[in-house]
């Protein structure tokens, strides 16, 4: 029959950090599909088990059990598959099959769906019509992605709202990053600048420092390009967050900050910087204090979570009780499989958090985010700008663009 799975299995490859991750295959009688799990070093505390006790190699020998399981079923039939693979797990965090296998797994499987259809992967997850993304690029690196005398935050990103199409925004994340690397070593010409995990600038700055060069290319861009280039944060304040304590430690900075301290702080920063994307800004429990500045930011900038809402439906529910964000990370082996990312993103959707389809710090070469980000209308897709992993979305984004000569979707915060 067409369409129906005839076997299921697996490989270890090497994910962007040179360490080992899973590749998933499904065979149907006339396609082969695969997909590629990536791995995150800033991990929340509520995510799926990327691998199970025995790492790649236990979930390599998992999916070769659940291989029976799945034979036979159509991989048009998304829901089927992905409550056999819940069923055959088992367990909350996937501690059995791993959550990397899992995701390969299901989105290997509408892969297959997709080439049994002969349509684009975005085309068929898609519900309604597709619209392409704004990249947010991780600019200037800190945190657990960046090694040695890093920045406190762990990320500095720039989106460009103002594009009109999908290939300038990404040559405008370009143009910001090679300013930034001017405009520091004309700084530092003795120092020797390096990228971190996700191609970002490795620099030794303070939070002001990275903000004010940050600023400062972005400006410089936008005026050669035309395009307003907007500045975000990721700050993974659960990295800093010391439990027994009640604190934050800035390690780089040299200081506490107690909850509220730590509010004033990104308050002061979103008002002087013009930050428009703050993710993480509080620690992965704390949904009241997400609240507060969601609150007094509202309609202009961004409250992200990532750690603290993990792509997990119920989580989010928590946080829209709570009026905790105004935006969620969406990325996909956080949850386990497409069904329960796509369950995610329509909740958020339909109660107006913008969702913003992320890469991971540990990536491979498969494109099949930027067609989630497509298919399931995140109007923002977090994505590096510099290293061939994070290269392989932009790209892909591309050619959507012109093969589909599909538009850019609505901004955040806009009514154009």
């Amino acid at each position: 029959m067409t369409g129906t799975i005839r076997k299921v299995n697996a490989q270890k490859i090497l994910d962007s950090r040179g360490n080992a991750t899973i590749e998933v295959r499904v065979y149907t009688k006339d396609v082969v599909a695969s997909a590629c799990a990536p791995s995150g070093a800033s991990v929340g505390r509520f995510e799926v088990r990327a691998f199970p006790e025995g790492g790649v190699d236990a979930s390599i020998e998992m999916v070769n059990k659940i291989s029976s399981k799945l034979k036979g079923l159509n991989v048009e039939e998304q829901n089927v598959v992905d409550s056999v693979i819940h069923e055959f797990d088992g367990t909350k965090q996937f501690e059995k099959l791993g959550g990397n296998a899992a995701i390969a797994t299901s989105i290997a499987v509408a892969k297959a769906a997709a080439l049994e259809k002969n349509v684009r992967l975005c085309e068929h997850i898609a519900d309604g019509r597709l619209r392409l993304p704004f990249p947010l690029s991780n600019i200037i690196g800190g945190g657990v992605h960046t090694k040695g005398d890093s920045i406190d935050f762990q990320e500095f990103l720039v989106v460009p709202l103002g594009a009109k199409k999908f290939r300038d925004a990404a040559v405008a994340n370009v143009m910001v990053h090679k300013e930034v690397a001017r405009i520091l070593t004309s700084q530092r010409p003795h120092y020797v600048f390096g990228r971190n995990d996700e191609g970002a600038w490795a620099a030794p700055l303070t939070i002001k420092e990275a903000l004010e060069v940050l600023s400062n290319a972005a400006q410089k861009v936008e005026g050669e390009l035309g395009i307003e280039v907007k500045i975000g944060v990721d700050a993974a304040a659960s990295e800093l967050w010391i439990e027994n304590e009640k604190v934050y430690v800035y390690r780089k900075e040299k200081c506490k900050k107690s909850t509220s301290q730590q509010l004033d702080y990104v308050l002061s920063l979103i008002e002087e910087y013009d930050i428009f994307y703050f993710e993480d800004p509080f620690g992965e429990e704390d949904f009241e204090a997400f609240a507060k500045l969601n609150k007094n930011v509202s309609g202009r900038c961004l409250v992200t979570g990532d750690d603290l809402t993990v792509t997990n439906k119920e989580r989010l529910k928590t946080a829209l009780e709570r009026g905790s964000v105004s935006s969620i990370i969406v990325k996909p082996n956080q949850v386990g499989t497409l069904t329960d990312v796509k369950e995610t993103v329509t909740l958020a959707l339909s109660n107006n958090v913008v969702p913003v389809a992320s890469h991971r710090s540990g990536e491979t070469c498969d494109s099949a985010l930027a067609h989630i980000a497509v298919g399931l209308k995140c109007p923002i897709i977090k994505i590096g700008i510099m290293g061939s992993e994070r290269m392989a979305k932009i790209n892909e984004l591309i050619r959507l663009e012109d093969e589909m000569g599909l538009r850019m979707a609505k901004p955040p915060f806009s009514d154009s």
